[in-house]
């Protein structure tokens, strides 16, 4: 296997599908000779040319509009905004256009697109350009909504998500785009609603997903030399939402701790809270845990950033609180 970027993992998924599918293409400010504001399409202009690989105006109405006309038509469209915080700009074509034909008109229209967006904060953003607003899609029936933490889930979840029929929110998270890690060289796709333990344990069950993953396992690997067991559950996407996973990670535990760089008031941490309450109480040898940010817009200055947003020592003292308090669940 050949270690690629995460933004390389993402641009070989869009290249494979273009060169399968002719009615596959591309659009979004700068993703042509630029090759987009974080290089996902570097080179695939020169590939496929300005008809697949299309250069929009600013403004994240008209990208999503033109993807989503197209796709009714027969296409197949690759969204880029690259901010998910622009997604704001959009969402009535996203949650009242997109996520509604296939229920409104029995099936008989699609909407093959796929929204390539920017997740996440730790670049020193602002509080604009910054945000994790999964749970703006989240929300939606009729939208798919993916999570990768990894260049080869980021590959596999693309994949799968260009092939699906119907609108797919892909959120790559902004300070994992320079990540390497392993990718496979043959083609494969990894399904949605399928969340992969990215490191077994038996104490405590860290659910998370996206960048939070790396810190709940940089936390895992410090625990495990006090004889501390982390469990760390990678959802990879959250609609559908893997709950079987869920459910028997937390049964082996007994404790689960939920982790997500969105503020804990109102994230998702709290439907995946509710999932755990309702089918796996009698499990629980502790009360649930959630870390997330705090409750305030995203400063630019990284110390100021770094206050707001979950830190690994979050996390830590969160599994701590767990494992050494005796606390049970009557």
């Amino acid at each position: 296997m050949a270690r690629i970027m995460y933004r390389e993992a993402i641009r070989q998924a869009m290249i494979e599908e273009m060169r399968k599918d002719n009615n596959l293409f591309l659009i979004g400010y700068d993703v042509g000779r630029y090759g987009g504001e974080f290089q996902l399409s570097q080179g695939m202009y020169d590939m496929f040319g300005e008809e697949r690989v299309r250069d929009a105006p600013i403004s994240e109405q008209g990208i999503i509009g033109c993807a989503v006309g197209a796709a009714l038509t027969g296409c197949r469209a690759i969204a880029d905004i690259p901010f998910s915080d622009f997604m704001a700009m959009c969402m009535d074509q996203v949650v009242q256009q997109a996520a509604k034909f296939y229920y409104m008109f029995a099936g008989q229209a699609n909407v093959p697109i796929v929204i390539m967006t920017g997740l996440g904060a730790f670049i020193q953003g602002g509080p604009q350009h910054s945000q994790s607003v999964e749970v703006w899609f989240t929300n939606t029936p009729g939208l798919k909504t993916v999570v990768p933490s990894t260049p080869r889930d980021a590959k596999g979840l693309m994949k799968t998500a260009i092939q699906d029929p119907n609108p797919v929110i892909f959120l790559g998270h902004k300070a994992l785009y320079a990540l390497k890690d392993e990718v496979p060289e043959e083609d494969y796709s990894i399904p949605f609603g399928k969340a992969d333990v990215k490191h077994p344990g038996n104490d405590v069950t860290v659910i998370t997903y996206s960048l939070m993953v790396h810190k709940a396992l940089s936390v895992a690997a410090e625990l495990e030399k006090e004889g501390v067991s982390v469990e760390v559950l990678d959802l990879r996407s959250l609609v559908p939402l893997d709950k079987q996973s869920i459910i028997q990670s937390v049964e082996k535990t007994g404790r689960a701790v939920i982790v997500h760089e969105a503020p804990t008031n109102g994230g998702f941490g709290g439907e995946i809270a509710a999932v755990i309450a309702d089918e796996a109480f009698k499990a629980l040898k502790a009360p649930i845990k959630r870390v997330g940010a705090k409750w305030a817009p995203i400063p630019f200055p990284s110390a100021l950033e770094n206050e707001l947003l979950p830190s690994e020592a979050d996390i830590e003292a969160a599994i701590r609180s767990l494992v050494s308090s005796g606390a049970t669940v009557d």
